[in-house]
């Protein structure tokens, strides 16, 4: 695996506006693949339902943890997802500028 210096594992939620259509992911390099959503570069379901905004994030300290909270969270209910976005991030803003670097 490539450990560049922007290794960093973290799972994130993407979603088109506050209270609609989310995805859930895992990367190791958050704000390379939040751009690649953002952008439309990445085809596939963000893409095609617009899910541009990054709304939440969490970073870990493997790519096994990051995985596994991100079974965890996929695993869980919508309802779930909504509450671990409004616990940090209740307007739903975009937290891309936040991170990028």
């Amino acid at each position: 695996m490539d450990r560049s210096s922007n290794f960093q594992p973290a799972v994130y939620i993407m979603a088109n506006h506050k209270n609609g259509t989310i995805y859930t992911g895992v990367t190791s390099d958050l704000p390379k693949r939040a751009w690649e959503h953002s952008s439309g570069a990445v085809e596939g379901f963000t893409k095609r339902y617009n899910c541009k905004r990054l709304v939440w994030f969490e970073l870990h300290s493997t790519m096994e943890h990051a995985i596994m909270r991100e079974k965890q969270l996929k695993a869980g209910s919508r309802k779930a997802k909504i509450w671990q976005i409004e616990a940090s991030n209740p307007d739903w803003r975009d937290l891309f500028f936040d991170i990028a670097r």
